[in-house]
């Protein structure tokens, strides 16, 4: 299989000044629910390529990808200034473990993500499979100002169509609003806020628990998870929480 596949920018989304959707057109096989592709470019005779989760479910077109611009980054300002009509190299097969197939049996799943990794979520609840497995499904996105709170028209789908199966539950950490959380998950978990908010506990007797964020929020949510009774999720060793860095 070749390397690179060569698409077309459909569109390019801003959010704001730093958060960017690119829509890109491509031929390539389907991927799995919460799996990473990689976006590249052609810069100064070389081919920069970077990890980029999908967005969409793997039966939708055109395909998704939700970024931030990285400060000096060689790659990520040239992505947010394309537009429609420029080509960009797609890797042609889905990477990662970060699925439903790797997630053990549980009646509760907990979705907890910080920034631009709410886009493998997004992405694994656009498909059938989780809403035909769990009791309930709780998404948090955690981020710094309300502006960053994207996608919400996507995340109000989900909560039309499963009502009683579904919880946003929304983190602001440098703003006070009424209606999303304050501070950092792992802090909410010890003290009890997002378990009250979600009107569920963390079980691990009947719950998974997938974590996709900034390693640190992945590090200190997962200890706090550990005391609380949950292990890490091998495939040798089957447990309660999934993980995925992104950074």
């Amino acid at each position: 299989m070749a390397r690179w596949t060569e698409g077309t920018v459909v569109d390019n989304y801003h959010w704001n000044d730093q958060l960017y959707s690119l829509k890109i057109k491509a031929d390539i096989p389907p991927f799995k629910a919460g799996q990473f592709g990689r976006l590249g470019l052609d810069i100064d005779g070389e081919r920069i390529g970077r990890p980029y989760s999908f967005v969409n479910a793997p039966t939708e077109q055109p395909l998704e990808f939700y970024s931030i611009i990285v400060p000096e980054g060689p790659l990520s300002n040239r992505l947010h200034s394309l537009k429609a009509g420029d080509k960009v190299w797609v890797s042609p097969k889905g990477a990662g473990f970060f699925t439903l197939s790797e997630v053990p049996q549980a009646d509760y799943l907990w979705m907890l993500s910080t920034g631009t990794a709410l886009g493998p979520f997004l992405s694994i609840l656009k498909e059938e499979e989780p809403w035909e497995r769990f009791k309930k499904i709780v998404l948090v996105h955690a981020v710094r100002t309300t502006a960053e709170l994207t996608y919400r028209d996507t995340i109000e789908s989900f909560s039309k169509s499963h009502p009683d199966q579904f919880a946003i539950i929304p983190f602001v950490s440098r703003e006070d609003t009424d209606f999303a959380l304050k501070g950092r998950i792992p802090a909410a978990i010890q003290d009890g806020r997002l378990q009250h908010q979600a009107d569920m506990s963390f079980d691990p007797e009947q719950s998974h628990v997938m974590l996709c964020g900034n390693p640190g929020m992945v590090k200190d949510t997962s200890e706090v998870l550990m005391n609380l009774g949950f292990k890490k999720n091998r495939r040798r060793e089957p447990g309660q929480i999934t993980t995925e860095n992104y950074w």
